[in-house]
């Protein structure tokens, strides 16, 4: 079954894709064989979008679809929805707000829960995301939830990391800083048609300043407003240079990709429910480090 998907996934079989997205999703018996039997391709560029609520990712998102599937490139996006507190799915809010991509040839777009984790991202994000990567996509979006901080993990995964800040953030800019704004290979100032966008701009091109040694190294800082359609190709210019001068990111991507693989295959076992009807049985005469010393 898994070679049978696996052709038609390189074929770019649309209704195959779909399928093998579930079934690594569910962990379906034997689909780390057919992870490991997937075809390498690093020639696409993985987009990481986050950045508070409110911030406008979804709208910039859908208006980034449109600038990056000229020249006739696809483009496959990743939703990363709230999960819903009653069956863990994803509420879908994105896939509702870029529905005109539905019936594009170019375009595939997944809402994905987060399922409880705790950075913005579904647990099984990085296989997900090298199925659509063998599927010949040239551009894969990653939209997060925009939990916050938390979301930094996202910089673990994707070529490009796109931050978006309103001029209003202006006041949580020092609170961001030992966050989100250290992982950004591109800062968008979205909604920037708003009262206060420029001297936003500046200041936040200010406070990264001391950062750099020289202008090259410099993080673009864009003004979009993408209801409108504005910023759009200056935004899609500083992605396509970022991924050709990060080549030096890649290493350190995979050793990011590996450490949470293994983390997660070795945590897989351990189940948060049982942990605790075992300590609830020893809560007397409990020592924490004789405890985790059977989990070593």
């Amino acid at each position: 079954m898994w070679q049978q998907l696996n052709n038609q996934l390189i074929a770019s079989d649309i209704n195959t894709l779909a399928r093998c997205v579930s079934l690594v999703e569910n962990e379906v018996d034997g689909y780390e064989q057919f992870m490991q039997s997937l075809p390498v391709n690093n020639a696409n560029i993985i987009i990481g979008i986050t950045g508070p609520p409110g911030a406008g990712k979804s709208t910039l998102t859908d208006a980034l679809i449109g600038k990056l599937i000229e020249d006739d490139k696809k483009v496959a996006v990743l939703c990363i929805d709230p999960s819903s507190p009653f069956n863990l799915g994803a509420l879908l809010g994105d896939r509702i707000r870029m529905s005109q991509w539905h019936n594009n040839p170019h375009v595939f777009i997944r809402s994905l829960a987060t399922r409880g984790s705790l950075g913005g991202l579904n647990p099984k994000i990085i296989e997900i995301t090298d199925v659509f990567k063998a599927a010949q996509y040239d551009y894969i979006i990653i939209e997060t939830v925009g939990v916050g901080q938390s979301e930094i993990e996202i910089a673990g995964l994707a070529d490009v990391t796109i931050v978006v800040l309103v001029p209003e953030s202006g006041d949580e800019i020092q609170t961001m800083k030992a966050g989100l704004m250290e992982i950004a290979n591109v800062f968008v100032v979205n909604k920037s048609d708003r009262d206060g966008a420029n001297i936003f701009t500046n200041n936040l091109r200010q406070m990264l300043a001391p950062a750099f040694k020289n202008k090259n190294d410099e993080i673009p800082i864009i003004q979009t407003i993408a209801d409108q359609n504005k910023g759009l190709e200056e935004l899609k210019e500083a992605i396509i240079k970022n991924k050709s001068h990060n080549k030096e990111k890649k290493e350190w991507l995979f050793v990011e990709k590996i450490y949470q693989l293994i983390q997660k295959k070795r945590m897989k076992d351990i189940d948060k429910s049982d942990l605790y009807l075992e300590i609830k049985q020893q809560i007397k005469d409990f020592n924490l480090y004789q405890f985790i010393e059977k989990y070593k």
